[in-house]
């Protein structure tokens, strides 16, 4: 019987770290109503939307994020990569809103996946090492997270406005910013 119960009790602490550290990953929104008017999300529009390779339909007109990644690799000698491709896109699942900030063309790509709920959100990096039609995620340790959007509650058709700020280290060679504005409509 005392095994039982000291076999409980253990699976139980090993239970509460587990949430413990899922719940560390999730950030907290912060709600900005004014971000609509801020310069960069109205320089927005004045740009077409990225067309990532030839055959893309474009589903609008105006561009949807501008959002530089940094990737530094620590190797023998620190070397930093930039990508600044990325396209928003927004839609529910069930009652978690996806936001997507990537550059998939359906043979690679990468950047993150953002899901929100009960006024936070979990960021997901994309694996840009799948096949075709593939989307995967890499386990990485997020440093900074901060997403700011104009409101905390939303349904389809809504616009969303928003601003990501996020490091995380990939691997103990590899670290990841992704910064900057983005805008779309939920679908």
């Amino acid at each position: 019987m005392k095994r039982i119960i000291v076999l409980l009790s253990i699976l139980s602490i090993i239970s509460c770290q587990k949430n413990q550290k899922q719940a560390e990953n999730l950030g907290k929104i912060t709600v900005d109503k004014n971000i609509v008017q801020d310069s960069m999300i109205k320089d927005l529009s004045k740009y077409p939307e990225l067309k990532l390779f030839n055959s893309e339909n474009i589903e609008g007109k105006k561009r949807t994020a501008n959002i530089i990644q940094t990737v530094t690799f620590y190797d023998p000698e620190k070397r930093l990569i930039h990508f600044n491709d990325y396209k928003a896109k927004a839609i529910f699942n069930a009652d978690t809103l996806e936001l997507w900030l990537n550059n998939n063309n359906g043979y690679f790509g990468n950047g993150v996946k953002i899901q929100i709920f009960d006024n936070r959100f979990k960021i997901n990096d994309i694996n840009p090492k799948t096949l075709k039609n593939e989307v995967k995620f890499i386990k990485t340790k997020p440093f900074l997270q901060k997403l700011v959007l104009n409101k905390s509650r939303f349904k389809r058709s809504d616009s969303i406005y928003g601003f990501i700020n996020y490091t995380s280290q990939i691997d103990s060679l590899v670290e990841k910013n992704f910064k900057g504005y983005f805008k779309t409509v939920i679908h």
